[in-house]
């Protein structure tokens, strides 16, 4: 295998839900990590992210990425009609969903796969890229320019999702893929971290620490800071071979416009603006979730 990798995952309640409706899978042995937020206030969130996390069960190395990514979508359209022959209805008590977050590896090259706001992030060389475009009313605001990036994350509609599964016939997944350089970092995470804790610290975080580290240390600093919903991380580190490092090329194509500004480790910090102290819930088809 051209690369090898470290990783760790961790989970927390918070200090404020008596329920954990986050989720995660790591199946390092295959290069699968996954992250998913079951969307409280519905039937059973708790629920909904343990059906995403138990659609992988029995999952065999692939053979292929393409035959990786299509084996993952085929599991998380399973996972989607799960909740969807459980609950079909209208009305929050009648609907479950979950947000899904899907980081695969194959030699090479790696494939981001997600539904809804559960994030991840590329840490390169010293900076932070968001991978990931928010499925959520405040960043369909942003691409329309009538607001600005760095206030999307604490804006109230950014708890209003516009896709998720579980919620639709179809899970509407959305995907991006490249290629792993020497010392790559990527992050896995619900939106309880995002909520509490800004791209540069945690750029910092992931610079200056190893995998159990970083997600030791984030966990922790989303609980300092009150820690509103869930927290779930994912950290996982590359590194290539000996023999291959020599021969690698930059042949990599990240896109560095995707949403989320980079952000380097070593710069000032940029303090998004208002709204951190709007009550946390989700919203999606004008249905709120708490």
């Amino acid at each position: 295998m051209s690369y090898r990798w470290w990783s760790c995952c961790r989970t927390n309640t918070g200090r404020r839900r008596s329920i954990n409706e986050d989720a995660f899978l790591n199946l390092d042995n295959i290069g699968l990590w996954v992250v998913a937020d079951g969307m409280g206030g519905h039937a059973r969130g708790d629920m909904a992210s343990r059906f995403v996390v138990e659609a992988f069960d029995g999952l065999l190395k692939p053979q292929s990425m393409e035959e990786f990514a299509c084996i993952v979508k085929d599991r998380l359209r399973q996972a989607n009609q799960r909740m969807r022959n459980l609950y079909s209805g209208t009305g929050p008590e009648q609907m479950m969903g979950s947000t899904v977050v899907a980081f695969l590896v194959y030699k090479r090259e790696w494939r981001c796969i997600w539904a809804g706001d559960s994030r991840a992030y590329l840490m390169r060389n010293g900076r932070l890229v968001q991978i990931t475009r928010d499925h959520n009313v405040a960043q369909d605001m942003v691409d329309r320019g009538e607001l600005r990036q760095e206030e999307a994350t604490y804006h109230p509609l950014a708890n209003r999702l516009t896709r998720a599964l579980g919620t639709q016939n179809e899970p509407g997944l959305d995907e991006y893929s490249s290629f792993l350089r020497d010392g790559d970092t990527v992050l896995l995470c619900s939106d309880g971290l995002i909520k509490e804790v800004s791209n540069h610290e945690v750029a910092i975080i992931l610079k200056d620490s190893d995998c159990e580290e970083a997600s030791q240390e984030l966990v922790d600093l989303t609980l300092e800071r009150g820690a509103r919903d869930n927290v779930t991380v994912a950290v996982i580190r590359f590194e290539a071979t000996t023999d291959f490092r020599v021969r690698m090329a930059d042949d990599t194509a990240v896109n560095h416009n995707l949403p989320g500004r980079a952000v380097q480790a070593g710069g000032n910090p940029s303090v998004a603006v208002g709204y951190k102290n709007q009550q946390h819930h989700k919203q999606i088809a004008g249905l709120t979730r708490w």
